[in-house]
């Protein structure tokens, strides 16, 4: 295992970083709230992917950049994509998120995602596809889809019932609105809520604590935990995507789009 820091190759919107057997990636789009677009999932997906298969990983922390952990879809970008009526704009980041998530869930290392800011809309869902996740005092979560008119991707309709219980899913997919991060720790979306001055601190001495442990123990226990899952998942993420290229088609959405940028309330007519 190296010692000593290294920095994977570089990639404009994703940081990635390895020290003593902890790999951090960093979603670093801080501008606009390090939200998705092509780029950022691809980034997210290789990062995955590469990580996966090196033993010198013991642990892999993911993040965001600034003030945000992920506030999901980039709606300029798919704002621009469903004025062109598009569908080919949306499906490459979906079928992006779609491997990144199952590479998080299935990769022999454990994944622990510091939230230390909003996770909306997709951005919930990656966090929520993490082993354990550790949220600062500030973070805010939503399943934000439906104020665009838009359907729950990155996994979030397999692991948000899951972890929350299919009523309360219900309410945040139904009403988009944002919790805190006290709601999340009550509905075990998160293990531990801490101050945004501690989260880095925080996260590292969990880090440090899993990548100094058996790893085939600890792979063997991740594999327990999730690995009887994918294919169940796999169905999910593929029925997220067909539903969310359908509804990224809809009148609502294109509605839901022009009432974001407008700054008001949309006027859904289910069409």
């Amino acid at each position: 295992m190296s010692n000593s820091p290294q920095t994977a190759p570089a990639n404009p919107v994703v940081l990635e970083t390895r020290e003593h057997g902890i790999a951090t990636v960093v979603m670093k789009r801080p501008d606009c709230l390090n939200s998705l677009n092509k780029e950022l999932a691809a980034g997210l997906d290789e990062a995955f992917t590469r990580l996966a298969q090196d033993e010198s990983i013991r642990v892999v922390v993911l993040t965001g950049a600034g003030r945000a952990f992920c506030a999901g879809g980039d709606l300029n970008f798919l704002r621009r994509g469903r004025e062109s009526g598009d569908v080919k704009q949306l499906e490459p980041l979906l079928r992006s998120g779609m491997q990144m998530i199952l590479k998080m869930r299935t990769m022999p290392q454990p994944v622990i995602a510091a939230v230390n800011g909003a996770a909306a809309g997709g951005g919930m869902n990656i966090a929520l596809a993490a082993d354990i996740r550790i949220a600062a005092e500030e973070a805010t979560f939503g399943q934000s889809f439906a104020k665009v008119g838009l359907f729950p991707d990155y996994g979030g309709t397999y692991f948000l019932p899951q972890l929350a219980g299919p009523s309360n899913a219900a309410e945040m997919f139904y009403t988009g609105e944002m919790i805190d991060s006290q709601t999340a720790l009550r509905l075990g979306l998160v293990s531990r809520v801490v101050p945004s001055a501690r989260l880095e601190a925080e996260v590292r001495t969990l880090a440090q604590k899993i990548a100094q442990g058996p790893t085939i123990a600890i792979a063997a226990a991740k594999r327990t935990l999730f690995g009887s899952e994918r294919q169940a998942l796999e169905t999910a993420l593929e029925n997220e995507v067909q539903q969310q290229m359908k509804c990224f088609l809809s009148q609502d959405c294109a509605e839901g789009l022009r009432a974001f940028f407008e700054k008001r309330r949309p006027k859904f007519e289910g069409r």
